[in-house]
């Protein structure tokens, strides 16, 4: 008889403690931050570093005027056209062709081996340096642009030629401009 007592009362026991509040976890350990700082002071020496190197680039090379584009890169214009004001804007289609070099000026990959590029203005995933650049170009224009590493294939590199953190140098000829006739408004 004590048996069929107690087990009512036991099932009556665990429905309650299961019904509890559930009390929040804390973590098991606990960060300094030290990690995130390291990171963001190699980071900041890693810009330094690469904009000295663009800023020695510049100075060796008085002959060309370079502008300081307010995205972090710096071109100057080896062709340029003065007539016309028209640049590609989004959902556009930029034909054009380019090279990339070392901040130094060894070629690593040629016109040749790029080829002639097609590309849908801010619909398509291209190295952020050049999404910024060729929308400043006009048709017919040939830019030099140097990038740090940050704007070209950044700390991975492109698995192939270009290495961790490369800065580059990309001369960009803009062959033409056309509208997306695609497009549906």
């Amino acid at each position: 008889m004590k048996k069929t007592f107690l087990l009512p009362l036991a099932f009556i026991a665990i429905l309650i403690t299961a019904c509890s509040q559930q009390q929040a976890r804390y973590p098991v350990s606990h960060s300094s931050g030290t990690f995130m700082q390291e990171s963001i002071e190699r980071n900041k020496a890693l810009i330094a570093n690469e904009e000295s190197a663009i800023d020695s680039i510049i100075k060796k090379s008085p002959e060309h005027k370079y502008h300081a584009a307010d995205k972090g890169y710096w071109y100057r214009y080896d062709i340029e056209n003065t007539t016309d004001t028209i640049t590609p804007k989004r959902g556009d289609i930029a034909y054009y062709t380019y090279d990339i070099k070392d901040i130094k000026g060894n070629v690593i990959y040629t016109e040749e081996e790029l080829k002639p590029q097609v590309y849908y203005v801010d619909k398509e995933d291209i190295m952020a340096g050049l999404r910024y650049g060729i929308k400043l170009m006009n048709k017919g224009e040939k830019v030099t642009f140097l990038f740090p590493s940050n704007l070209g294939y950044g700390y991975r590199g492109d698995l192939d030629k270009i290495g961790t953190n490369q800065p580059l140098m990309c001369t960009v000829t803009l062959n033409d401009i056309k509208p997306d006739d695609t497009k549906k408004n």
